[in-house]
């Protein structure tokens, strides 16, 4: 049975740049370009492997900013034929009102009219900087709650893609199975889980391409084929092909996800890549579980990751690297994914 499979691309500016004072420019081409290998190279490497691919685009800046970036970040993506839906990281708000109080990071943190109040203006922003208008959303770091699920409800969405269970209980917090990676239906909403795998007991994984190697998602792909899962979401970020400081590619992660795509365009009839306008009929409520832990490839990833990260990162933060569920874990600084 075929499985398709939602290669997403949350596409942002990240706060650490601008926390460290950079313009929108220097944070636009260390976020969104980064050192050559961010969005145009993914794009094209998805045309070349004749792939698709969802880029969640984060259009909060346009609150500091003006559109212009968001449009530079839209526009070469709908060029290339990719889908755009939205992505929400809420401190942008937070920057462009009050700038003493508290930067807001989690969508989770607000009450029910604030949430939608931001996702509505968010919509807004994304269609003014030139995107259709959106169906599905994943919020910044996955935080979500069925009072996101309600409000995405009343402004005419279908999808949420936030649910990760390596996040969850907080902030994602949806009343779901940790273990959850099958749609399901969910507050008059379809949920799109991010796709696990269970590297040893108790623990989970998602498959984002900075957290787990290439042969982990090729096993968790294989395993959703042969499960006859209905669909496998992995995750990627605009600048995730690059080291944190955006200047310099992340060999190891570059070629994660090169070799990802070369592995989906060789096994198209079996894993198509979709868009969310493509998921019409997706079966709903499959019992789907996350492929159980193989120890070698968990000690080869482990292994990867500190020459990795000791390679192309800081040495001091290379165990953390291996042994933590997200790249949030990576930064000894505020870092929002």
């Amino acid at each position: 049975m075929a499985t398709q499979v939602l290669l997403t691309i949350d596409t942002e500016l990240l706060w650490r740049h601008h926390a460290a004072g950079l313009s929108w420019e220097e944070n636009f081409a260390r976020s969104y370009e980064a050192a050559g290998v961010g969005v145009p190279f993914q794009l094209e490497t998805l045309a070349r492997h004749e792939l698709k691919a969802c880029f969640f685009v984060d259009p909060m800046p346009a609150l500091v900013y003006g559109l212009e970036p968001v449009r530079r970040m839209v526009a070469p993506i709908l060029e290339a034929g990719q889908e755009v839906q939205l992505h929400l990281h809420p401190f942008w708000a937070s920057l462009a009102g009050d700038r003493s109080a508290e930067a807001e990071f989690e969508l989770t943190g607000l009450d029910a009219p604030r949430q939608q109040a931001l996702i509505e203006q968010a919509r807004d922003l994304l269609m003014q900087a030139g995107a259709s208008a959106p169906i599905a959303f994943r919020s910044g770091s996955y935080a979500v709650d069925p009072a996101t699920l309600a409000a995405l409800g009343a402004l005419g969405f279908r999808y949420d893609s936030s649910h990760n269970g390596c996040e969850h209980p907080w902030p994602s917090a949806l009343p779901l199975d940790p273990a959850q990676i099958a749609p399901v239906a969910q507050g008059g909403l379809i949920e799109v889980p991010v796709s696990l795998i269970a590297p040893r007991p108790g623990r989970l994984r998602h498959l984002q391409i900075c957290a787990v190697s290439l042969q982990e998602m090729r096993a968790a792909l294989d395993h959703a084929r042969r499960e006859g899962h209905p669909l496998a979401t992995i995750v990627s970020h605009s600048f995730e092909l690059a080291t944190r400081d955006g200047r310099r590619v992340n060999q190891t992660v570059l070629n994660r996800f090169t070799g990802l795509c070369a592995y989906l365009a060789k096994h198209r009839d079996q894993l198509s890549t979709a868009f969310f306008s493509d998921l019409g009929g997706l079966a709903l409520g499959v019992d789907a579980r996350p492929l159980a832990g193989r120890p070698l490839q968990r000690t080869r990833r482990i292994a990867e990751q500190l020459w990795g990260d000791a390679r192309y990162e800081r040495p001091a933060t290379a165990l953390t690297a291996a042994t933590g569920s997200a790249m949030i874990a990576l930064e000894a600084i505020p870092y929002v994914v």
